[in-house]
């Protein structure tokens, strides 16, 4: 995740709170992107230029999208190649919405009992013991060989040329030099991250062409198996599979294992092996005629349905944009939501089943939208029970009425950086304690469509700075272990359990409209994600704005959720709101038991793509709240 709230940056924030200014003549500090033939976006401007390279060479989107992962992935955008991948692809021939969950597992070994042996109440925030399999190497094959039409070579070719050396921004490098102390802990990242190693700064700077031989090595093997494959009279698809073979099973895995097996990690060869891309059935709800679609439970993408879901039992568009009343029902919608959230989501690929059907149920929405205090806030929301209306018996009765809000401090160890962020702390909306920066933790995102009718929407994660290097692959590992939890009181279906993967913040979007694309769009920010993308959503749908109008719009923020970084913590009835914010609405909202706090800035870089069916065009949004940036033709 970048939250980039600098000051370079040209700001020209929508700054009405209420409806005194139509929303729709606002202006915007960048302006839309607008599209015939493709359109590519994503968290760095150089990423965004792999993706138009794949365009130029006849790719589709899903090769731009994979173009675009590999040169984030490279560029350290919050996320390495040994991060974990999550996309919704809308296949124009098929009519219909793909899902790939390319989320690593807990490895060997990774049992909640090995935790708690080591003093751990969740697993470490950093190091070799937060790592899970990599899951982006295989997200990207297999999105590739499935629904590409480049190969491998071609759509890795930019990466390659960045891992041989890039300018790198200032940005990652500042990341890197104030979070030095946590990377030399391990064997293989200071000569990975430190050109200047035992110099004043060590890092690179900002302009600097920043090297890195070993992954360089690693995406070269790659293309080698692939390129041997085809020589061989494999098919496109068996050569591709037989680069994700190699980095799976054979030589990439047999370094990244011993070298990981240094700094004490647990993944094996068999977790490697073992593990597998799931090519999914998305989940989905209807908002106004308008079907909005997420992958399954093993993220919070739900929460987004469940919360449309109760706002459709009231009039928001009525309510007024960023009114006291607007707001106080966006928070207590998302109260609900992410209660059910933090008990309920889990892998649904192991026992005990979510209870799916309930939680997306209109009925139970009814239910939960009838439980808003409409003159307060509920500091003491809990999850619901939607077995109820799924026909079963919770098998958790008793968790459940034990469940509380703000769980006691946790005085157990940690991972001994409690005073770092999980990313840059100078990319923060607030600057302050430790649970605000956990909060925000991890996530680019990546758009993409083309006139073909292909659109791609993904938010990938994991191995960012500061990270274990795995070996000499150059790798960085996934931190993402941090999101499970190691006792069933703090959510049962979500407790660690080897080759299980953890419910994560991870969560790309798209709506389609009379069965064709409507909107794509994501947004970077933990748990802050689905909050932020609810109200892109209906900034776009109830109040008319344009879709760049509606990335840079001020939004709110809730704090009450669980982290899922961390120590896991919520904050009940903490509010983050714009420095725009109107007096009057300040006064109302304290009102109502909010605790108030103000950035210029109020959400991670929110991209979309809008379909203009009436004129067969492309429009492309990215906020001016970080360093993404869309290129379209």
């Amino acid at each position: 995740m970048h939250w980039t709230f600098r000051s370079h940056l040209a700001i020209a924030l929508m700054a009405t709170t209420s409806l005194a200014s139509p929303v729709t003549a606002q202006r915007t500090a960048k302006p839309p992107l607008h599209a015939k033939h493709w359109i590519a976006i994503t968290g760095k401007p150089l990423g965004a230029t792999a993706g138009a390279m794949m365009f130029q060479k006849g790719g589709n989107a899903v090769d731009a999208a994979c173009a675009m992962l590999a040169a984030t992935a490279t560029m350290w955008d919050v996320l390495s190649w040994g991060g974990e991948t999550q996309a919704l692809i809308y296949h124009p021939q098929l009519k219909k919405v793909i899902g790939i969950n390319a989320l690593g597992v807990a490895p060997t070994g990774a049992t909640a009992d090995f935790y708690r042996a080591k003093g751990y109440r969740y697993p470490p925030e950093y190091g070799p013991l937060a790592a899970i399999t990599p899951g982006t190497p295989g997200g990207l094959t297999t999105m590739l060989a499935e629904y590409g039409r480049l190969s491998l070579a071609e759509v890795l070719a930019p990466a390659i040329q960045m891992a041989d050396g890039y300018p790198i921004e200032a940005q990652t490098a500042n990341s890197i030099e104030s979070q030095k102390a946590e990377i030399k802990q391990w064997k293989y990242s200071p000569a990975v991250f430190f050109p200047h190693i035992g110099e004043a700064r060590e890092a690179p700077y900002a302009g600097e062409v920043f090297v890195q031989k070993d992954l360089a090595v690693t995406l070269r093997k790659l293309v080698e198996s692939e390129r041997e494959a085809l020589a061989a009279g494999k098919s496109r698809k068996e050569a591709i599979y037989a680069a994700y073979d190699r980095f799976y099973k054979g030589d990439i895995a047999e370094e990244l294992v011993r070298g990981l097996k240094e700094d004490g990690g647990l993944i094996t060869m068999r977790d490697l092996a073992s593990w597998k891309v799931r090519i999914e059935e998305p989940v989905s709800t209807t908002y106004k005629g308008i079907a909005v679609y997420k992958l399954p439970f093993w993220q919070q993408g739900p929460a987004l349905l469940q919360a449309l879901n109760i706002l459709e039992n009231a009039d928001v568009k009525a309510m007024g944009f960023n009114t006291p009343k607007y707001i106080h029902t966006l928070y207590q919608a998302m109260n609900l939501a992410f209660a059910d959230r933090d008990f309920y989501y889990g892998d649904p690929y192991f026992p005990p089943e979510e209870p799916i059907k309930g939680l997306l149920s209109k009925e139970y929405a009814k239910h939960r939208f009838a439980q808003i205090d409409w003159t307060k806030n509920d500091p003491n929301v809990k999850p619901g029970d939607p077995y109820a209306h799924q026909g079963g018996v919770n098998p958790f009765k008793k968790l459940l009425a034990e469940w509380t809000v703000v769980p006691a401090p946790d005085t157990l160890k940690r991972s001994g950086q409690q005073d770092r962020p999980t990313e840059n702390s100078a990319s923060r909306p607030v600057e302050g304690d430790v649970f605000t920066r956990s909060f925000y933790g991890g996530t680019t995102t990546i758009e993409a469509a083309d006139e073909e009718g292909w659109v791609v929407s993904v938010t990938p994660s994991g191995g960012w700075v500061p990270a274990v290097i795995a070996g000499r692959t150059g790798v960085g590992l996934s931190q993402r272990a941090q999101s499970f939890v190691t006792d069933a009181r703090d959510g049962p279906y979500n407790v660690i359990q080897p080759g299980k993967r953890p419910r994560v913040t991870l969560t790309p979007t798209l709506a389609l409209k009379d069965g064709l694309p409507f909107l794509a769009f994501a947004v970077q920010g933990g748990d802050s994600q689905d909050q932020n993308l609810l109200q892109f959503f209906l900034n776009f749908v109830e109040f008319g704005m344009t879709v760049q109008q509606a990335v840079e719009a001020p939004n709110m923020n809730s704090f009450q959720m669980r982290s899922t970084f961390g120590e896991h913590e919520s904050r009940p009835g903490r509010m983050l709101l714009a420095m725009s914010t109107a007096d009057s609405v300040r006064t109302e909202l304290q009102k109502m038991g909010y605790t108030l706090e103000f950035a210029r800035l109020t959400s991670g870089p929110i991209n979309a793509i809008w379909f203009d069916r009436k004129h067969g065009t492309f429009w492309g949004g990215s906020s001016n709240h970080g360093e993404d940036y869309g290129i379209a033709w």
